[in-house]
């Protein structure tokens, strides 16, 4: 698997690729070190480097910025994604069989991984945090590509698809923003962090 063709075919080409990637062996070790972590990895960087070098004006003369800051989001951006992709994966495999779909916890570490990749290319943005929003609306791309992928890997019947898709979404959405604000919790605290005025650098 070939990490740059694999991310632009599935953005481009998605229902071709999703019958490629059907015809590969999954290898759950492979997609996360060869795919996830890279991938996740150069997102984790633009945002290190996007708050921790560069930073943004919030309004009002304030301007967010610090290495402290930095590592928050890189560190976020990489274990966010990490955990997203195994918990994700394995509550949508584990639902599969009500909706008359294949259980292959391989299958769906597949889907979850490659139907994130708009979110993770489009955290390149991050590096200008004041665009950060346009990466994260390249993420909604991901939801088509969840849609899609979804009875190729899961062998997902035609009249159970809308309905699984749906539930995998919602999976999909809760595990992030749990997995988010857990981060938020531990890693704000360990870098003495939070969204006070005392942790803003004022501009003059």
């Amino acid at each position: 698997m070939n990490l740059i063709e694999r991310a632009k075919n599935i953005i481009t080409a998605p229902n071709k690729e999703w019958d490629v990637v059907n015809g590969e062996e999954p290898n759950i070790p492979g997609i996360i070190t060869g795919y996830v972590l890279p991938l996740a990895g150069v997102a984790a960087v633009a945002a290190f480097i996007g708050y921790g070098l560069i930073g943004f004006n919030a309004g009002f003369g304030i301007r967010i910025k610090g290495m402290d800051w930095g590592l928050y989001q890189a560190i976020t951006v990489l274990a966010g994604a990490l955990l997203s992709v195994f918990v994700s994966a394995f509550v949508i495999d584990a639902l599969a069989p009500s909706f008359g779909s294949e259980k292959n916890l391989g299958r769906s570490v597949q889907l979850v991984a490659y139907s994130y990749t708009p979110g993770w290319i489009g955290g390149l943005f991050a590096i200008l945090p004041s665009l950060a929003i346009i990466g994260s609306l390249a993420g909604l791309y991901g939801l088509y590509l969840l849609y899609v992928g979804l009875p190729k890997l899961k062998k997902t019947p035609q009249d159970k698809h809308v309905s699984y898709f749906v539930v995998s979404l919602i999976v999909m959405i809760v595990v992030f923003v749990v997995i988010g604000l857990i981060l938020a919790k531990i890693l704000m605290s360990i870098f003495g962090l939070s969204y006070g005025i005392k942790d803003i650098n004022f501009s003059l």
